[in-house]
């Protein structure tokens, strides 16, 4: 690293005693970077947060958290003027329950090579989700999601999940198979249309959340699409889907029910208000709009990221 460089650490408080991260701030300033960190404790602390970095000149800003934090930090970039380039990049230490993005982008769980990542690698442009629903707008990096897992996904209790990590879903979600009920609803984007009941819905930047469900397993961050992953209530096949996810795993059972495209934008509209979870956060309404926003920001991911689009392959809509 030969020029001082500026970071800004916008930490979930949850996160804010680890030994192990405080370690890695402690050795990355003696490396010389001016790293400050800044912890979030209630709603608008991450938007204020990366408005201070920006006015301080940062270079980057560290998102120190789980899904929600990484999305949090990049709704707060996406927010302000200018375009990716201008605006300092993104970059992410895992310090969450399930670390969905994180896992799939193959980033650093040890903190210390996560920050060593993003001094040794520049930042890559990417996609976001840009959700509309009942006037607001709202950016997320990841992953939105609604029906059975969204569910799940809400009703997992926080010190399970602090116990247990991932496999709190699990357990949630096998508490709740008696009892799914389909969301009505159309999904339509540039020459796509459904119309059904689903019992789960993925739309992704990213491939999976919920802690570990690979929803959009084929989803890339810098695409300009959307991966789009429909369940229709599954009927009589739930018998033989709950089989192929013994025999086979959930990405088999996945593969013989689900209806896949990839959109630039897509429009959902239920019969009844729905709970989309937008990267952690509910938002609930009728009708929403999903945009991939293309190269809106510019992350720190791993040369070799398996969220890239890699030479030689052109995404296209399916």
């Amino acid at each position: 690293m030969t020029d001082p460089q500026r970071w800004t650490l916008v930490l979930n408080g949850k996160a804010a005693n680890d030994d192990a991260l405080r370690a890695a701030v402690a050795t990355m300033r003696a490396r010389g970077v001016s790293l400050d960190v800044r912890v979030t404790w209630e709603d608008g602390d991450a938007l204020r947060h990366v408005e201070e970095a920006i006015a301080h000149g940062a270079q980057v800003v560290v998102a120190g958290g789980g899904d929600g934090t990484l999305s949090q930090v990049a709704d707060a970039l996406a927010r302000q003027a200018g375009d990716g380039d201008a605006l300092p990049s993104l970059a992410l230490v895992p310090m969450g329950t399930a670390n969905d993005f994180a896992t799939a982008a193959g980033l650093p769980e040890a903190p210390l090579e996560a920050f060593e990542l993003i001094a040794a690698h520049g930042a890559h442009p990417v996609d976001l989700i840009a959700l509309a629903a009942d006037g607001q707008r709202r950016w997320a990096v990841n992953l939105a999601s609604a029906g059975f897992g969204t569910q799940v996904t809400v009703e997992t209790p926080e010190g399970m999940k602090k116990l247990l990590g991932g496999l709190a879903y699990l357990l949630t979600g096998l508490s709740k198979l008696g009892r799914i009920e389909p969301v009505e609803a159309v999904v339509q984007g540039p020459g796509f249309a459904w119309r059904g009941g689903f019992i789960a819905l993925g739309i992704g930047n990213g491939r999976q959340a919920g802690g570990g469900q690979a929803l959009c397993p084929e989803a890339l961050v810098d695409d300009g699409l959307l991966d789009v992953t429909i369940v229709p209530e599954l009927d009589g096949q739930v018998a033989t889907t709950l089989g192929a996810v013994v025999a086979e795993g959930k990405a088999a059972a996945l593969d013989r029910v689900a209806v896949r495209t990839r959109l630039p934008w897509l429009e959902l509209e239920a019969t009844a208000p729905m709970t989309i979870n937008l990267d952690g956060e509910p938002v609930e309404a009728r009708r929403f709009r999903l945009e991939c926003v293309a190269r809106r920001l510019r992350m720190h991911l791993p040369p070799d990221c398996p969220l890239r689009v890699q030479p030689g392959r052109a995404p296209s809509p399916d």
